[in-house]
Parts: C-alpha cells; structure tokens; sequence
C-alpha cells in the first residue's frame, strides 16, 4: 500500500499528486486546512518538476505522529542558487516565483537539495495540527 508513487511527466500528473497526497492526509486523519496544504504544495513542486525538468516522481508515505512524508526527485537541469530560488518573487520561467517558497510555508518541515547538471531532491513533511 505505501509508498504512493507517482510519476511527474505531463500537468495532469501534478493534480494526481495532489489528489494522492490529499487522500493520504486525509487518511491520516488531518484537518481540511492541513489537507488543502499537502494538496497545494505537492501541486507546485510537481508542476516545477514538468516545467523545469521536464520528468520527475513523487513518493508519499505516512511517518511516525500521523504526519505525511513527500518526497520530489527529478534528474533534470537542478537549481543553481537555492537561497535565491527560495526567495519570493524570484523566478527563471516567468512565474511568480511563489512555488518553492509558498510549499515550504505549507509544509510542516521542507528540505532541498540541489545540483546543476543532477537534478533537484526535495523532502517535505507535515504534520496535523490541533484544531
């Protein structure tokens, strides 16, 4: 049953995602908000895996006190300066620049790691907050 994986290729593998991980936190029990969360910050980093490097996957699984992990890989062409990519506003497609940033605000813990020319890994966990 876990891991979920779903491969990242076309758009319409963005909202599968985001369908996935909006079932599994709602599984684990999480609070609509906190569901509208994982379901948002999962679609951005999937829509950047298309847009940028062009294929990619996401895995999602449960981890211990009812949280939800995600995690993003891709081996496109990587971020060259991560604190600037983190920065709102900024931007190299012509976005907004809000994607990576808005995820991490989203999320309860957001790791990434990156290299030109490797690809992008990003780790992101949530956890449901007391309502």
């Amino acid at each position: 049953m876990y891991p979920i994986i779903v491969p990242i290729f076309e758009e319409v593998h963005a909202i599968v995602a985001a369908q996935q991980g909006r079932a599994l936190s709602q599984k684990l029990g999480f609070h609509l908000v906190d569901q509208t969360a994982v379901c948002t910050a999962i679609l951005e980093i999937a829509r950047n895996i298309v847009k940028y490097a062009g294929r990619g996957e996401m895995t999602m699984a449960p981890v211990t006190d009812n949280g939800l992990e995600i995690i993003a890989r891709d081996t496109g062409p990587g971020i060259a300066d991560i604190s600037r990519a983190m920065e709102n506003g900024f931007s190299t497609g012509n976005s907004l620049g809000l994607g990576l940033p808005g995820a991490k605000r989203l999320m309860s813990s957001f790791e990434i790691e990156s290299q030109p020319g490797k690809g992008t890994h990003i780790v992101m966990r949530k956890y449901p907050r007391g309502y």
